[in-house]
């Protein structure tokens, strides 16, 4: 006869355990989905998710790009970052330097960026990569926007932009980490055209670099804007707006980007879809600074009134002009220009496939770019 093993019952009471278990399981699962089915598929939603408190609203503390310690400082390991200040035109101009972590005197580049910009924009990345190439990097804010002084918020003043490159020119050679010997521009995008002219009058300036240049000459003007006839009625309207402005303190504004606003300076898609996300104010956007989609009427008469072929005839000293077709200005107007540039000692680099907004922010692009930049720099310095 069979024999029952010893230890039968507790195999059947564990048994019986489990499948009470699971009873009560579906029995639960039955009632919550009767529960739901009773109140409606409206209650049956969910509420909102809690938001934490570590993600919600500000500290009411005052406005600030980066948690600066004491010494306006950030200690990013490889390199600092000072939040400084200079003079321009009598005016506070605010800035960002990057310093090799060593010991110096290390040559220093000023790096200038596309229109209206912002220092957190195109110039943070390539100030950020050229410090780990053993250079110092400022950026910083030209006056009338961001955390500059000056007034009207968001005029584009050529006089000006010129005059704040030359400022941090200045404020550079006095640095004690800096080379005042080996002081360098670079231009991004409409930021070209404000280099070249403060280089063109600056010999502390060793070498002037370009990159995916929007080179402002007529042609320029008439490709963006659809012809020469509507380039001459926006400069007469900004004509119209300086004076106004110079009357009776006037100031009219226009969106620097937009897909609806013919009055707008730029409507390209590519072009809105860049910049726009750029104005926004969140609680967590502070470290992309202080950019506005607007600018005043009055900046397009030095903006598509200018003339930087006749700056690049005065350029005596070594340029670099990295470029590629689908940058700013095409394939055709850069290459004309870099032919007219007076330098003997200049080279051109161009980079196939990639498009103007990869030249701002585009990681691959930048890090391609900036080894040419370095080596230019250090082949002039040395």
């Amino acid at each position: 006869m069979p024999t029952t093993p010893a230890n039968a019952h507790l195999d059947f009471e564990a048994d019986a355990s489990i499948s009470n278990r699971r009873r009560e399981q579906r029995r639960r699962f039955m009632a919550s989905a009767s529960a739901i089915a009773m109140v409606g598929p409206a209650a049956a939603q969910s509420t909102a998710p809690a938001t934490p408190a570590h993600l919600s609203g500000t500290s009411g503390a005052a406005f600030t790009t980066q948690p600066w310690d004491g010494g306006a400082r950030v200690d990013a390991g490889p390199y600092t970052v000072e939040r400084v200040t200079f003079k321009s035109g009598g005016l506070d101009v605010v800035g960002n330097l990057f310093v090799p972590a060593g010991k110096g005197p290390w040559p220093a580049v000023t790096v200038t960026g596309p229109v209206a910009f912002v220092k957190e924009q195109a110039p943070l990345q390539y100030a950020s990569r050229l410090v780990r190439e053993g250079f110092a990097a400022l950026i910083f804010d030209p006056r009338y926007h961001g955390e500059s002084a000056g007034e009207p918020r968001r005029w584009e003043s050529r006089q000006a932009k010129v005059e704040d490159v030359r400022a941090a020119v200045s404020f550079l050679a006095g640095r004690a980490q800096v080379d005042a010997g080996r002081l360098h521009l670079l231009g991004v995008c409409q930021g070209v055209n404000w280099v070249v002219e403060a280089a063109a009058d600056e010999p502390r300036v060793r070498s002037v670099s370009l990159v995916a240049g929007h080179y402002l000459i007529p042609e320029t003007a008439a490709l963006y804007l659809g012809g020469p006839e509507n380039v001459a009625l926006r400069i007469a309207r900004a004509q119209e707006s300086r004076a106004a402005f110079l009357r009776n303190g006037q100031v009219d504004y226009i969106p620097i980007v937009s897909l609806s606003d013919r009055d707008a300076l730029l409507t390209a898609k590519p072009i809105h879809d860049f910049y726009y996300r750029w104005a926004d104010r969140g609680p967590f956007a502070a470290h992309t600074g202080l950019w506005e989609n607007r600018i005043t009427r009055m900046s397009e008469a030095d903006i598509w009134g200018h003339r930087i072929d006749e700056q690049l005839r005065r350029l005596n000293q070594p340029v670099l002009m990295v470029h590629s077709d689908r940058a700013a200005t095409g394939p055709v107007i850069p290459r004309r220009l870099f032919d007219e540039i007076a330098s003997k000692n200049k080279q051109a680099v161009w980079l196939e496939g990639r498009n103007q907004i990869q030249f701002y922010q585009d990681p691959m692009t930048i890090d391609m770019v900036v080894p040419h930049l370095a080596r230019f720099f250090g082949r002039v310095a040395a």
